[in-house]
């Protein structure tokens, strides 16, 4: 692990950019950019389009490691390059962001209130590609959509088995167990779910951290605890579907919370842009984001 962008990560202000939009979300976020599904004929060519957006969000001037602490890059992302230079290789040698990675390969069918995230076959090796691309660390997600103890304990054991597999590879791993903003019992569903990651920390061997994707709570600070627990290097946000404006007014509210935003980053950008509109556009919303973050 890298030692400097571990510090940055620690004790850096900003927020990490969530860049990793994979197959079944791609259409919708490239639909958003302005980009008709017309424009490609297959995934190869779709994955081609969303890697110029990707690259113009990265090359643009308003994205550095100055309020950008962290990337997380799909697969497809981290095996392209950007200005000649691998994805990863880019992000930490030209911009200071550190590079992360999303490692799931998607969501089960919901059960007990919860969609657990599918099997990861090839896993090992997909870490082993992650650390020869010089990746910091990884994210993957799963989703809770109840206040289901069995399903929330099922959630929370399988992103920490998963985590420790990723901590061996000497990565450091975002667990993501989202809330549904849309759950109609989404307070106690972060009960359930702040106890059950409290008790699996104790779990951790010295030393180890990890860090935590969690969904904007209900109550203010909710998750003050775990910001301040010793085995967590940093806690990110998602968006989860509230508007840029309301994340960033949430995110404010939950003090040594920072942003990790995925379509909240986006809002506001089209392939129609000139690259003076698109870098105005994309510094105030990296302006705004970051400001949020550094509550």
């Amino acid at each position: 692990m890298n030692q400097q962008q571990f510090d940055k990560v620690k004790s850096g202000q900003g927020f990490i950019a969530a860049l990793d939009q994979s197959g079944g979300s791609t259409p919708k976020a490239l639909k958003l950019y302005g980009v008709d599904e017309s424009a490609y004929s297959n995934d190869e060519e779709m994955f081609t389009v969303m890697h110029q957006m990707r690259s113009r969000i990265m090359t643009s001037p308003s994205f550095n490691g100055d309020r950008v602490l962290g990337a997380i890059l799909f697969e497809n992302t981290m095996d392209r390059q950007v200005e000649g230079k691998d994805t990863p290789s880019y992000l930490w040698d030209v911009k200071q962001v550190v590079p992360f990675l999303k490692v799931d390969k998607g969501l089960e069918d919901e059960s007990d209130g919860v969609q657990l995230m599918k099997p990861m076959g090839g896993l090992d090796g997909l870490l082993d590609r992650a650390n020869e691309k010089a990746v910091f660390g990884t994210k993957m997600r799963s989703v809770i959509k109840q206040a289901d103890e069995g399903g929330i304990k099922a959630i929370v054991d399988q992103q920490f088995e998963v985590g420790r597999q990723i901590l061996a590879k000497g990565l450091m791993p975002i667990l993501e167990p989202e809330v549904d903003i849309h759950s109609p019992s989404k307070g106690q569903c972060e009960e359930l779910l702040k106890a059950g990651i409290l008790e699996q920390l104790g779990g951790l061997g010295d030393g180890q951290e990890i860090m935590l994707k969690l969904t904007l709570p209900d109550i203010d600070d909710f998750y003050a605890d775990l910001v301040a627990h010793p085995s967590i290097l940093k806690v990110v946000a998602l968006s989860g579907g509230y508007s840029r404006d309301e994340a960033n007014a949430k995110l404010a509210r939950n003090h040594g919370v920072i942003a990790s935003f995925s379509r909240a980053l986006t809002e506001g950008l089209s392939a129609q842009q000139s690259d003076d509109e698109f870098d105005a556009t994309l510094d105030k919303t990296i302006g705004e984001i970051y400001q949020a973050s550094i509550t």
